[in-house]
């Protein structure tokens, strides 16, 4: 190919030195065609050769079946597209003589050509305040408490202030969808009419023609309870929402790229909380350039429709009570209390936190874990248990590192010595489950001002904390009435004594 200092030279030479084009070609060694060809094509500054034909000798017979497996690439999913290599050893199994590079060429002139026929023109969106935000997932890496992570990060976008918000979590499941948009809506301290998303499994359980979807009963109703109308996207058409799309790639800059690090979940979340408000106010908005994403959205705010409260978004499973009074969820063991043993229990998982219930009574509530092969436990739960058992109270893997009131923890040290030490512990914890944790805390410490630490002196302790209940008057029945009421007269009394004394005398008289 020729440069354009040669073009420029050959120029030169015949149109300022006047040289003929067989004298530029002698000194130049260049064909006379070649110098034709730059000389009459005047307003040309470069010159390119090119091809009308390309000739395929070895791939020509095959360039039908080529075609054919690039084809089916463009709608097979990317774990299941074929390389380039694989392309050519089939192409070889069918007797193909060339080589891999023909291949590779023709796929790439190919992939080429179709991007070209099939690209698409779109026309940009706009929304009025208040009326839609987009919501999606995006998966960052971070190091938390130490170790590196994958976090997956839910985005919300205001699409008319273009205001973000972002909130990081352990999974991607249904409780955190219902948790993100909470967070979201306070965070924006009102919502919107209508929210875009695309058919996370989550949300949607079928897609139909159009727009038609049939979304999950639990994601309608917290759209019902926010007044919020689901609008979801076509499949694989992330441009429907692409603001938030666009997002996602900001958000991975600008707030995790270098890779951040943190102590515990709530202190990235808090963080990301600052970040997203100190971006909004240094971005300007990209329609009104006078204002920033923060001035749009404080204009913005007062039309979302108010926040209407917190959804109750939980995840709801069943499962069964084991002997240790354990049950499992999501890889992680969680404690119930012992009277749940032997029937099912109905979970709730929430984003933080996992309740148990029992007949819609609660036998079990903890913050949640999300490693795995993790128990957590609540030693209250297996007191009960100590009444049988209570030398368990000395291993039992409850009430390892037990952290219990000051003045109990006490008591318990001073009977650790004692040959039914563990016996009168037991005692003593029984009675937080009737009287409270704080009363008999205060009976402990009254048993230990006076010197003693005894299960018989913490319970009477506490048994005289306790107020003396009045006693209900008792209705005489009509039966056992009076027909002549009792009239008090205290002479009455005076006779009887009297009447005594001479009994005495008359006694004594008989003696003698």
């Amino acid at each position: 190919m020729l440069t354009v200092d040669t073009i420029g030279k050959v120029r030169r030479a015949h149109f300022v030195q006047g040289k003929k084009i067989k004298a530029i070609a002698r000194e130049m060694n260049l064909a006379r065609n070649t110098v034709r060809d730059i000389i009459r094509a005047e307003v040309k500054t470069e010159h390119r050769y090119l091809r009308q034909d390309q000739p395929l000798p070895q791939l020509g017979d095959y360039v039908v079946a080529l075609e054919a497996m690039l084809a089916a690439n463009t709608t097979s999913s990317r774990r299941e597209r074929l390389t380039y290599q694989r392309m050519f050893e089939e192409l070889r199994g069918t007797g193909y003589p060339g080589g891999y590079d023909a291949v590779r060429r023709y796929g790439r002139a190919w992939a080429v050509r179709e991007g070209e026929r099939t690209a698409a023109a779109f026309v940009p969106l706009s929304f009025a305040a208040g009326e839609a935000y987009q919501f999606d997932w995006s998966h960052e890496i971070i190091v938390l408490d130490g170790v590196t992570v994958t976090v997956k990060v839910a985005q919300v976008r205001l699409c008319h202030s273009r205001m973000i918000f972002a909130r990081a979590y352990m999974r991607e499941s249904q409780e955190m969808v219902f948790d993100a948009h909470e967070k979201a809506f306070v965070f924006f301290k009102g919502v919107p009419c209508r929210g875009i998303y695309d058919n996370m499994k989550t949300a949607v359980e079928s897609v139909f023609v159009g727009k038609e979807r049939a979304f999950n009963r639990r994601f309608e109703q917290l759209m019902s309870h926010h007044l919020v109308e689901p609008t979801a996207c076509s499949p694989a058409a992330g441009w429907e929402k692409g603001q938030v799309e666009n997002q996602v790639g900001v958000v991975r800059e600008r707030f995790f790229s270098p890779r951040v690090a943190f102590k515990t979940l709530d202190d990235l979340n808090g963080w990301l909380a600052d970040k997203c408000i100190t971006y909004a106010k240094a971005q300007p908005h990209p329609e009104q350039k006078d204002k920033t994403v923060f001035e749009m959205f404080e204009a913005e705010r007062p039309v979302l429709m108010t926040y209407r409260g917190v959804f109750d978004g939980f995840h709801a499973t069943t499962a069964s009570v084991s002997k240790t009074c354990l049950v499992r969820f999501d890889r992680n063991k969680y404690s119930v209390a012992s009277k749940a043993v032997g029937r099912p229990v109905d979970i709730y998982a929430y984003a933080e936190r996992i309740v148990i219930k029992q007949d819609g009574v609660i036998v079990g509530e903890h913050a949640r874990k999300f490693g795995r092969d993790q128990t957590a436990y609540d030693p209250w739960h297996y007191v009960p248990v100590l009444a049988r058992k209570p030398g368990a109270l000395r291993n039992g893997a409850p009430f390892k590192d037990w952290l219990l009131p000051a003045s109990i923890e006490k008591i318990r040290r001073k009977l650790a010595g004692s040959n039914d030490g563990d016996r009168q512990m037991v005692k003593i914890l029984s009675a937080v489950l009737t009287d409270g944790l704080v009363a008999v805390d205060a009976a402990c410490a009254e048993s230990l001002s006076a010197g003693i630490a005894s299960a018989d002196v913490v319970l009477n302790a506490l048994s005289r904390q306790k107020p003396t209940a009045p006693t209900s008057p008792i209705q005489t029945p009509e039966r056992l009435t009076l027909a002549i009421p009792p009239v008090a007269n205290c002479a009455r009394y005076d006779s009887l004594r009297l009447a005594a004394a001479a009994v005495t005398v008359e006694v004594c008289h008989g003696a003698v």
